[in-house]
């Protein structure tokens, strides 16, 4: 399989090329990115990291030649997670960035992510560019006195910690004094790296778990509830303080209490903006499919809460126009401006940490704080994706009484829950969220809508 879009191109290795991603598929995705970077600058250099894949080492060798065949210089940060590269271009001043990753897809797949020239994804508009650009494949490549660059830097994740250490919300001191016990799930990639270093430099015990970055992955990749039993029970084998369990690129953060629970990875993000909310008062944003508990949190304190489209670059801008102080996804994704425009775990970690220093409470009893939502996904296959507009159109008129967001598919709010229908964007299919109080009205919620479309005309 072999899946592009404006934010990159991700498929299985191997197979038939434009089918798989295959080195021909890989070599014209960056030539075409390549090419609109030296469209737009005199002098380009790029930045690429990967995670720990099988394939990474081969992609990446393939991304750096192609890149130098265009004349354009190359930092090679080797091994990192996917925000350390966005702080790394800056660092670096480059013209933009590559990450080498599948995120939390199995071990088969690998894919190219793109960045800008301040270390973040691209915009939709730039995206479409970049993808014209492959169809009409029509690239320059310079001569043998051109060729550009290539250069090593092993240093990008110590200063990604150095810089979440230096920031005030993040009180090293106090947490080192703690002396927590942490057991962390790197899942065989770059988070059994990235996040002991981090965990060491404020003095915590780090029991790690899945920490060898070769790959493997031991266990389904997405750290959801189903695949991290181990972290689960090391937990409480080791009377640990809580778990972490980060996706291969370390953009997702999700945590385990105390106790073994799940805290799960809708309320990551609501634990870190209450905290920074009580430091720097100010609007937060996620986007639309993720827990109405982050709103409430912002209300409770008479705070903006601001709504965004789906997907990372969606919520960033969203963040910029209102000038969040803090905002994220509802699948573990934290993104602190003052850090950097991305999702980033370990800036995650940290200010929990920092919270539990604070408030001197246990990580279950944080969670407790906040009321408990429900969320339930399925998905309707359509026959083509021109029914999509009559569907949603439908649902607005029907259930134009209540409070209805259209920015991105349809999402209608009730006063104790709410359904999201959007389309996918890769496939003729429509996705169903919804979130209720309790599993059952969610997933009752969720049935009854999928049955509503079914009877359309």
């Amino acid at each position: 399989m072999l899946i592009s879009t404006i934010s990159g191109t991700r498929g299985t290795i191997g197979g038939v090329m434009g089918e798989n991603l295959t080195p021909i598929d890989v070599v014209s995705f960056v030539s075409a990115y390549g090419t609109w970077l030296k469209n737009k600058y005199d002098t380009v250099t790029v930045v690429i990291g990967r995670d720990a894949r099988i394939s990474g080492d081969m992609i990446m060798q393939l991304t750096v030649a192609t890149l130098q065949g265009l004349g354009i210089n190359t930092i090679d940060l080797g091994m990192v997670p996917t925000p350390t590269v966005g702080i790394a271009v800056r660092h670096h001043r480059a013209e933009g960035g590559i990450i080498i990753t599948a995120s939390h897809n199995p071990k088969e797949y690998n894919g190219i992510k793109m960045l800008n020239e301040q270390g973040e994804f691209l915009n939709g508009d730039n995206g479409q560019e970049i993808l014209n650009l492959v169809k009409e494949s029509a690239y320059e490549y310079a001569d043998v006195n051109h060729i550009g660059s290539y250069s090593v830097d092993e240093n990008a994740i110590e200063r990604h910690v150095e810089q979440v250490l230096g920031f005030d919300v993040v009180d090293s001191e106090a947490i080192r004094a703690k002396k927590f016990k942490v057991v962390v799930d790197g899942i065989n990639s770059v988070g059994g790296i990235a996040v002991p270093k981090l965990l060491e430099a404020l003095g915590v015990e780090c029991f790690k778990l899945y920490c060898e970055p070769n790959g493997e992955f031991a266990h389904v990749p997405e750290p959801l509830e189903q695949n991290l039993g181990d972290l689960k029970q090391t937990v409480i084998d080791k009377q640990a303080d809580f778990g972490i369990a980060v996706d291969p690129d370390v953009d997702r953060l999700v945590l385990v209490s105390e106790t073994g629970e799940m805290v799960g990875e809708e309320y990551t993000l609501a634990i870190v903006a209450d905290y920074i909310l009580s430091k720097t008062p100010g609007s937060v944003v996620s986007n639309l499919s993720s827990s109405r508990v982050v709103r409430d949190i912002a209300e409770s304190s008479r705070l903006d809460y601001y709504a965004s489209k789906v997907g990372e670059i969606n919520v960033v801008e969203k963040m910029k126009e209102v000038d969040a102080v803090i905002g994220g996804e509802g699948n573990g994704g934290v993104i602190y401006p003052p850090h950097h425009y991305g999702r980033d775990a370990l800036i995650g970690i940290a200010l929990v940490l920092s919270y539990l220093t604070e408030s001197d409470k246990k990580l279950s009893e944080l969670r407790g704080k906040y009321t408990s939502y429900f969320m339930a996904k399925e998905k309707i296959a359509l026959d083509d994706r021109e029914q999509i507009s009559h569907i949603l159109k439908s649902l607005e008129e029907k259930y134009q009484n209540e409070k209805c967001t259209t920015i991105d598919g349809l999402k209608i709010d009730f006063p104790d829950s709410w359904v999201h229908v959007r389309a996918s964007n890769t496939e003729p299919i429509l996705r169903i969220y919804t979130e209720a109080k309790s599993q059952e009205e969610a997933d009752a919620l969720a049935n009854r809508f999928m049955s509503e479309i079914r009877i359309l005309p």
